[in-house]
């Protein structure tokens, strides 16, 4: 079960997160639309896994490795955004969230 600070981190990284890629995220995935889904901290505060969705839905992949490869620079601003809040930046790590092709994949069924 998450801390009560832990959930304050972690609202925290979603918010400053979804304001980068906001910003930034064309130069990752032309085309794409990627969007913070949810955030888990680890309880030391030394670590955050970031899930994240991808629009439209293919070449995932690809831009996952994009986003890899600059995550230092990404950590960096998102240290930049924080420094007042948090006295370490979390080492952050990106997974693909794929609850809504789950979720569609479960309607598509449904249906037929």
């Amino acid at each position: 079960m998450e801390s009560t600070r832990q959930k304050k981190v972690s609202r925290l990284l979603q918010k400053e997160m979804a304001g980068i890629f906001l910003r930034k995220g064309n130069e990752w995935a032309h085309g794409k639309m990627i969007s913070i889904t949810k955030v888990r901290v680890s309880p030391d505060l030394s670590s955050a896994k970031i899930y994240i969705s991808i629009f439209p839905s293919n070449d995932q992949g690809i831009i996952l490795e994009s986003i890899h490869d600059h995550s230092s620079r990404i950590r960096f601003e998102i240290g930049q955004k924080i420094r007042k809040q948090l006295r370490i930046v979390p080492e952050i790590s990106f997974f693909i969230d794929d609850s809504l092709d789950y979720i569609d994949n479960i309607d598509r069924l449904l249906k037929s």
